[in-house]
C-alpha cells in the first residue's frame, strides 16, 4: 500500500492500474468452493488481482467510466484518476512502528473493490499496511544493534579507505564485494532473521486478521462468475 502520493506518483499509479486493468485473464472456477483456490502463493496473487481488476471495472461502470490504455485528454485524465483514487482527504491511515504513516482514500473504486472483495477495507488497508511492512520494521530494529553498527563501520572503511576522498556514490560492484568481505551481508540477515521472528509474534493478531480476511477473498474470487465478453467493435484497445 503506498504511501500518501505525489501528482507524478499517481499518474505512474493509474498508468500501472490501467495496465492491470486492460489484461485479459479473468477469473472463474470450474469447482467452486476450497478445492478451487490454488496452492501456489503466485497463482494466488494473480487471481486476487484479477477478482480486484472485475471490480474495479464493475464501479467505473457504474460511474458512466472505462479504463483503457487510449490516450485521454487532460479533463478525462483527472476525472479517471479520480475515480479510481478517490478524492478530499485520506479517510483510511496507519502510522507504522518506524514512524511512516501510511494514508489512502476509501472513495475510489480501487477502495471500492477491495471493500467488496476482502469485505472490509478498513480492516484490510490496516492489516495489510503493517503485514506489508513487517521486514521494514524488522530492519529498524537492529539499526542500532552493536554488531551491525560494527559491520557497518568495516563496511564504510573498505569502499572509503583512509586518505581516499569518499565517493558520494559507491562503486556497485565495489559495495557488493565490500559487504560480503566484511560481513555486513551475514550479520544483516542474521539480525533480520531474529527481529522478523520477534515482529512477527507482535504482530501476531494483524497477521491472523490479514490471513483471514485473504482466505476469504480466494473464495469470493474463485466463485466469480465468468466475465461477459465484450461485444465485438467494443473491445478496449
Amino acid at each position: 500500500m503506498p504511501l500518501a502520493t505525489t501528482s507524478l506518483t499517481r499518474r505512474v499509479l493509474l498508468a500501472a492500474s490501467l495496465a492491470l486493468l486492460a489484461g485479459c485473464t479473468s477469473v472463474r472456477s470450474d469447482a467452486p468452493g476450497p478445492s478451487a483456490v490454488p496452492a501456489a502463493r503466485a497463482e494466488q496473487d494473480a487471481l486476487l488481482k484479477a477478482a480486484e481488476r472485475r471490480f474495479v471495472d464493475d464501479c467505473l461502470a457504474e460511474r458512466g467510466l472505462r479504463a483503457t490504455a487510449a490516450p485521454r485528454a487532460p479533463a478525462e485524465d483527472r476525472a479517471l484518476q479520480a475515480a479510481l483514487f478517490g478524492t478530499g482527504p485520506r479517510e483510511l491511515s496507519v502510522t507504522l512502528a518506524t514512524g511512516a504513516t501510511v494514508t489512502a482514500h476509501s472513495d475510489g473504486c480501487l477502495a471500492a473493490a477491495r471493500d467488496r472483495l476482502y469485505g472490509d477495507q478498513h480492516r484490510w488497508f490496516r492489516v495489510q499496511v503493517v503485514v506489508d511492512n513487517l521486514r521494514a520494521e524488522a530492519q529498524a530494529r537492529y539499526r542500532d544493534d552493536p554488531a551491525h553498527r560494527a559491520a557497518l563501520a568495516r563496511w564504510t572503511a573498505c569502499v572509503a579507505p583512509p586518505g581516499r576522498p569518499r565517493p558520494e556514490r559507491p562503486d556497485p560492484e565495489e559495495a557488493a564485494r565490500c559487504s560480503r568481505e566484511t560481513g555486513l551481508d551475514e550479520t544483516r540477515a542474521r539480525l533480520e532473521r531474529a527481529e522478523l521472528a520477534e515482529v512477527r509474534a507482535l504482530h501476531r493478531d494483524e497477521l491472523a486478521t490479514y490471513r483471514q480476511l485473504r482466505d476469504r477473498a480466494l473464495l469470493r474470487a474463485v466463485r466469480l462468475p465468468a466475465p461477459t465478453p465484450p461485444e465485438k467493435g467494443n473491445t478496449p484497445s
